[in-house]
């Protein structure tokens, strides 16, 4: 890869403004990723849906098609080696990756997320009477967007208590910017290992959980091995809670700043339109590692060699005018929904996007059901997002709550004579 590359992430930058200068460069741009890595972002819709629609065929999610990652290009202490390794759906392509996809889908089925949404309200409402209880000021992250994913995800895999926060700890670090290799290394040691040990009770005291469904998902003779069981839990536990984490603190910040749109939401009861809305409008995820050239190609009229790899840069592509019209910029629950690729497309289409898509109405739902005039307690733009140029959303959101409606359980008691 001749020429000059652009730095990124950019030191000092906030990372949505790096993402815009990114664009603003081109569909496809050749980057330099932190340790002198060599790639190209792939900037555009357009671009984008057709790397997708070239799966498993031009490009691949394989990174033994990556000749910098064995040519030692790619540093061996590599903050980022434990998201583009191991043994999982997101770097398996073809056969193999519809065999891992078929066996976690016995498991983790369409009935199963939709027989959790009692729970999911149950915690969510757990959640939300202590936010009342805290009062003005409650910082919502804490409270409520990144403790109730963590919830379920944990509570779906079989997780106890005590042992949920660690899980958390060790997913942040492995997708923030300013780990070191050292720190990433262990995060990700420590997290299979972990996982390790779950897949091992779960054989010993099975449950109804996922862990216990993944353990007996089988196909004929077929049957994840060890690796495999611990690589799929661990791909779905970050996919699965991260994301949502960030789909809700984003919801809440843009619902905030848009009065207009929060009203016609609680109003017309439209909390799909703004899930889907703050998807293309403002994502959980910026950025995608990776997918490699298996041949020569050309991508939006740029030629790339075979054994590069991509970076999917998503954190501006559903704000496209060409896309989205004039209008791309507004966040707008009634807009006519056209799609979007927060999620991926194509073979690759997040397992967990039911999910994701379930909690985020339930709670936003129940939030400002709960709490119609909620506001931010802090200027928007003081806000202070996670240190990744993967996923994007608020570390902090204090709130003021505003009067507060009553439950349903509240409205039906009759009041004192």
């Amino acid at each position: 890869m001749g020429g000059s590359r652009f730095p990124f992430p950019t030191p000092g930058e906030p990372i949505l403004h790096t993402y815009a200068r990114l664009r603003d460069a081109g569909p496809v741009v050749p980057i330099e990723l932190p340790g002198n890595v060599p790639a190209w972002a792939v900037n555009s819709y357009e671009a984008l849906a057709d790397v997708f629609a070239r799966d498993n065929k031009v490009f691949s999610a394989d990174p033994r098609h990556w000749i910098a990652l064995h040519d030692g290009t790619v540093p061996a202490d590599w903050p980022m080696l434990p998201l583009v390794s191991g043994d999982h759906l997101q770097v398996k392509d073809g056969v193999d990756h519809r065999r891992l996809r078929t066996l976690i889908a016995r498991a983790f089925t369409a009935a199963r997320v939709e027989a959790m949404a009692p729970r999911i309200a149950e915690m969510t409402a757990e959640l939300i009477d202590g936010i009342a209880a805290a009062g003005d000021g409650v910082d919502l992250v804490p409270a409520l967007t990144e403790t109730l994913p963590m919830s379920v995800i944990c509570d779906l895999y079989g997780v106890p208590h005590a042992e949920r926060a660690q899980l958390r700890g060790w997913t942040t670090t492995l997708l923030s910017h300013t780990a070191t290799g050292e720190q990433a290394a262990a995060a990700n040691e420590a997290l299979n290992s972990y996982l390790a040990s779950l897949v091992d009770l779960k054989r010993r005291e099975p449950g109804d959980d996922l862990t216990t469904g993944l353990v007996r998902a089988h196909d004929d003779e077929d049957r994840l091995s060890d690796d495999e069981l611990v690589s799929a839990l661990w791909v779905m536990l970050i996919a699965g809670h991260e994301t949502t984490v960030h789909l809700l603190g984003n919801a809440i910040v843009a619902l905030c700043a848009h009065r207009d749109q929060l009203a016609l939401a609680i109003e017309r009861d439209l909390w799909p339109q703004v899930v889907e809305e703050t998807l293309r409008y403002r994502g959980p995820v910026l950025g995608s590692p990776f997918r490699y050239t298996v041949t020569d190609t050309i991508l939006a009229g740029v030629p790339i060699p075979a054994g590069e790899a991509l970076w999917l840069s998503l954190a501006h592509h559903g704000t496209e005018h060409g896309r989205y019209g004039d209008t791309a910029d507004r966040f707008d629950i009634t807009r006519e929904q056209s799609g979007h690729l927060a999620f991926g497309f194509g073979p690759h289409f997040c397992v967990g996007a039911p999910l994701a898509r379930l909690e985020s109405r339930i709670a936003l739902d129940a939030l400002f059901g709960r709490f119609p005039e909620l506001s931010l307690a802090a200027d928007a733009d003081a806000i202070h997002y996670n240190p990744s140029f993967i996923t994007y959303g608020p570390l902090s959101l204090p709130v003021n709550l505003g009067p507060a409606r009553k439950r349903a359980a509240e409205e039906r008691t009759p009041e004192p004579a």
